[in-house]
């Protein structure tokens, strides 16, 4: 018998597993592989960004309604989901940028705020880790300090001599960062969109692009999900302090975007396994492997 697959996603916050790669977790959930999502702190500094909801009683209670939103997006996206318990650190907006809040996750000590991270992965024992890339997918204080603590994580959890009161080593295999939008995706929906005689939500972005790099290159994984994408919008929808289900991100119509765009995107940052690129499976290279495991 192959041993049961496992895949950690770690996030910044409760809604990024619902907006990063989750058509990916649904699609792997259903071919019977453990999926654990990671949430690095409870979202409380977050804005209310659904005006319908932009409301004095939800902000009063807005960190225990965001938990109760990523209850119910565990249920859809049909996750385990465990908290790290770090405090949102908020985004910074201004200029100059005002300091980050005393004691938020952004300014924990990376090495201290692994620990947690290490505890886990040793617990579930995951084959393959997907978190964000050092930019933090974008520039957001808690998710660049989420790719910090990911990547210590990984690299401490297999060490018998680091971190040996947190349980027995465990090496993760694989090692991913979530390439969200690139350029070739957003062209080829916002050419889609207007093929479809439909206005697309993306010119901006598109002539924003023009002074960005573009981390389509970085590519090296492309996971087939399009099936999965109702599933993926219903979990965001379930996130409903921070998602307008008539905005942006519902623009396009499901049927174009699981034709003009099926995958969701990925680079292998680690590998201790052979896998030749470009994948289309996380687990290539594991499957072979985690038997012997």
């Amino acid at each position: 018998m192959a041993e049961q697959l496992r895949l950690m996603a770690v996030h910044a916050h409760p809604d990024d597993e619902s907006s990063k790669g989750a058509a990916t977790t649904a699609k792997y959930v259903a071919e019977g592989v453990d999926v654990l999502v990671v949430t690095c702190t409870g979202g409380e500094r977050g804005s209310v960004l659904n005006p319908k909801l932009d409301q004095p009683e939800v902000w009063a209670n807005i960190a225990d309604i965001r938990r109760a939103e990523m209850d119910a997006a565990r249920a859809i996206l049909g996750i385990e989901q465990a908290w790290l318990g770090f405090v949102d650190s908020g985004l910074p907006e201004g200029d100059p940028l005002p300091p980050l809040p005393e004691g938020c996750f952004a300014l924990q000590d990376v090495e201290v705020a692994a620990g947690p991270l290490v505890r886990l992965m040793r617990q579930f024992r995951p084959h393959v880790v997907t978190t964000y890339d050092e930019e933090g997918g974008y520039p957001h204080p808690d998710h660049i300090m989420c790719h910090k603590v990911s990547v210590a994580a990984f690299e401490a959890a297999g060490d018998p001599q680091r971190y040996p009161e947190l349980g027995e080593p465990w090496q993760p295999l694989k090692l991913y960062y979530d390439i969200g939008f690139s350029k070739g995706k957003i062209m080829a929906l916002h050419e889609a969109m207007l093929a479809a005689g439909l206005e697309s939500p993306y010119q901006e972005w598109l002539t924003r692009w023009e002074d960005r790099p573009d981390k389509g290159p970085r590519i090296t994984t492309r996971v087939e999900c399009a099936e999965y994408f109702p599933v993926r919008d219903d979990a965001l929808r379930a996130h409903a302090t921070q998602v307008d289900p008539d905005g942006f991100w519902f623009q396009v119509p499901m049927d174009l975007q699981q034709r003009a765009w099926p995958t969701e995107d990925y680079e292998l940052a680690r590998s201790m396994v052979d896998s030749p690129l470009p994948e289309s499976d996380l687990f290539a290279g594991v499957r072979e492997t985690a038997h012997a495991r």
